[in-house]
């Protein structure tokens, strides 16, 4: 049982000496294909990258000599990046495309990460993409907020130099080090008017209070400038207090994504964040659809009784939560139809829902998730899939080259919305 050939018997694995992001997403393109999607412009607000393939570039921006050596020659295993039973998500290498993409072969120029987010959108049909990190997203968790801090001002450099200056298709959220309300005050006002910044990102698994005013500069600068504030939501390491009961990822991953963004837009809601902040936009990112209208419910109920406790809020909470955004990935997917069309209009999808795929995480989605939701007309579908986060950025209409020559080659097309 224990041999080669034993293992082998039991598990197959699988070929990883060639692998090409084109071919495993050749599907896509189909659908991309089919579905027409050069006629439309299509925004990806929430896509990632594998910061720790380039964390020796990364590891160069780190200003403290000491923790730069460290990162250097250590990295930042121990220090509480990517631990826990929050990752599994490869599920013992069935997901092939998150080992086989370190082996698949790019050419010298340009960065890595810009041929490979150029393979995956133009596969499906994705003409602009937010592109976020993967281990850092539970980065707040580690014991060590210096690490937080250092990491978050090296990546930010790092991304801005060597990807968002060199690409307009790649945009981003970047990353505040929500430890230290200071230092997110500092990158905001750093980086605001770089190239492909759209906008300022929080990681959801922290336990900080976004309620307090230590953090109020940093939203009043967000706020005067016009960019929207990301609340991101991961698993978290499966050890934290509320979770450490989960033995499976599965568990993990249900109630995490959501109870990180389900414990912020409490305390934004009943701290009148909505009242003190009226032109802050905020975008909730990667917890699914299905706890917005539970917490619409649950705080309108509760208002309605005790008014006393949010003394801010002029109108029901859910009325605040309605103008705010929200991404679709992980849209839940279930064999109730009327349930998933009764939360897109109670959340305002058609205006305030942006598409997200998750790109490469394990649970991706495509733009055919919203394409081919029947009860979408489609302006709807229009504005779901690109309209309302080039809304909410503020984006000049891009289409990709591929898009351009399906047009071309079908004698035009007409003009996006």
């Amino acid at each position: 049982m224990g041999n080669a050939t034993g293992f082998g018997a039991r598990y197959r694995d699988v070929d990883l000496t060639e692998f090409d992001t084109r071919q495993a997403l050749e599907h896509a393109a189909n659908q991309a294909v089919e579905r027409r999607y050069e006629d439309f412009m299509i925004v990806d607000c929430d896509s990632h990258h594998y910061e720790t393939e380039s964390f020796k570039e990364i590891a160069e921006y780190i200003e403290d000599p000491v923790m730069r050596h460290e990162a250097t020659y250590q990295g930042f295993s121990g220090g509480g990046i990517n631990i826990g039973k929050g990752n599994h998500q490869e599920m013992g290498g069935r997901i092939i495309r998150y080992r086989a993409r370190k082996k698949e072969i790019v050419p010298p120029s340009p960065h890595r990460d810009i041929t490979l987010m150029r393979r995956w959108m133009d596969a499906m049909g994705t003409d602009v993409a937010c592109m976020f990190p993967t281990p850092m997203l539970n980065l707040a968790l580690s014991p060590r907020e210096d690490i937080e801090t250092q990491l978050a001002w090296a990546y930010n450099r790092w991304l801005c130099e060597r990807i968002l200056a060199h690409d307009t298709r790649i945009r981003s959220m970047l990353y505040l080090p929500f430890h230290n309300p200071e230092e997110c005050l500092k990158v905001v006002n750093a980086f605001a008017e770089k190239p492909g910044v759209i906008g300022f990102m929080v990681t959801s698994t922290h336990y900080r209070a976004v309620h307090d005013n230590t953090y109020a500069k940093t939203y009043r600068a967000l706020e005067e400038r016009g960019l929207p504030l990301a609340f991101h939501s991961a698993s978290g390491t499966g050890s934290e207090e509320g979770l450490r009961l989960l033995n499976r990822f599965m568990g993990v991953h249900t109630m995490g994504f959501s109870w990180h963004n389900i414990l912020h837009m409490t305390n934004w809601i009943t701290n009148g964040m909505p009242e003190r902040f009226p032109r802050l936009k905020t975008l909730w990112i990667e917890s699914g659809l299905a706890w917005v209208p539970f917490v619409m419910q649950r705080l309108d109920n509760e208002w309605m009784m005790r008014n006393s406790d949010a003394p801010l809020l002029k109108r029901l909470p859910s009325d605040y939560m309605r103008e705010m955004f929200y991404s679709t990935q992980p849209m839940e997917m279930v064999n109730n139809l009327e349930m998933l069309q009764a939360t897109f209009k109670m959340i305002n999808a058609e205006t305030q829902l942006c598409y997200a795929s998750d790109y490469p995480h394990w649970d991706m989605d495509l733009p055919s998730v919203i394409y081919d939701q029947p009860f979408l007309s489609e302006q709807a579908k229009r504005n779901i899939l690109g309209g309302n986060a080039q809304r909410l950025f503020k984006l000049d209409t891009i289409l990709s080259d591929v898009k351009l020559q399906r047009r071309a080659a079908r004698g035009g097309a007409s003009p996006p919305q």
